[in-house]
């Protein structure tokens, strides 16, 4: 008999990063299966896991930042993997980088990222992941050290070494996302990457050519500094995750540090800045 299953389908505003820490929240209290959509995402959790005060534990749900509505009803067991295949298309950033999941043709690009996202989260397909994308293409990444912070999927630090970045380490505070990016490394036949369950008390003494953060923006303010200490002479430090309106206040914070803005990718209000250390 097939397990029965309680469907919450949750409506974001702001869509990201709400949905990123909705899922990572709902993760640790035992929900298995998330579908990404438009407006935000269905999760999924057994019955016999779920009780009726299980939201009341879930943070972002009670943040001033986000708005958030969801339903829920009973399903039956569901072919996760036949829903993740339906909402995940592949994408191509300039004409040179193709990401995909292993079932998509490879479209023969110069640069082909084979994802498949643990739980669904971090694809590439949200503006911000595409405009770092893009940085990076511009970039001379040749034996650079790179750290890819807030990895997600490792899709970052796996594009990093491709174009010739080494070493590189990849950090994430969430567990899901450090296994599912020692997976996908191991997919892309990466072996220049270190992978770390941490947050940036991990980066002590630790220096790099390139800096990519794309993380929420209060994290951002408030781990910018250790950044600028990590971030060598004439380094590059790339930085997404927040909207237009709030550069000014990412540039007063990132400005302290002797770093200097040198240009911004905008996409949907979504922005990506790159800044140089003088």
């Amino acid at each position: 008999m097939d397990n029965i299953y309680i469907e919450y389908h949750f409506t974001i505003t702001p869509k990201e990063p709400g949905t990123e820490i909705l899922i990572a929240e709902l993760g640790a209290v035992g929900f298995e299966s998330f579908v990404e959509n438009e407006n935000g995402v269905t999760g999924y959790i057994q019955k016999e896991d779920w009780n009726p005060t299980l939201l009341d534990t879930i943070f972002v749900l009670n943040s001033d930042e986000f708005s958030i509505q969801y339903s829920k009803k009973e399903v039956e067991q569901t072919n996760w993997n036949a829903e993740w295949e339906k909402n995940f298309k592949p994408i191509q950033v300039d004409n040179l980088v193709s990401i995909r999941a292993p079932f998509h043709e490879n479209s023969h690009l110069k640069y082909d990222i084979v994802i498949v996202p643990k739980m669904s989260f971090g694809t590439g397909h949200h503006e911000t992941t595409y405009m770092m994308v893009q940085h990076l293409l511009a970039l001379d990444l040749e034996d650079k050290k790179v750290l890819d912070m807030g990895c997600g999927t490792g899709i970052l630090a796996i594009f990093a070494e491709m174009k010739g970045a080494r070493p590189t380490d990849a950090i994430d505070i969430d567990a899901w996302c450090y296994e599912n990016s020692l997976e996908n490394i191991e997919r892309n036949n990466c072996s220049h990457i270190s992978v770390i369950e941490g947050d940036s008390t991990l980066l002590v003494n630790k220096k790099y050519d390139v800096i990519i953060a794309n993380i929420n923006r209060n994290i951002l303010i408030e781990d910018m500094k250790i950044y600028a200490s990590c971030l060598n002479e004439n380094g590059v430090l790339l930085l997404s995750g927040f909207y237009k309106e709030d550069i000014s206040i990412i540039d007063a914070e990132v400005s302290q540090y002797n770093l200097k803005l040198e240009t911004f990718i905008e996409r949907n209000n979504w922005v990506a800045l790159k800044y140089n250390k003088l």
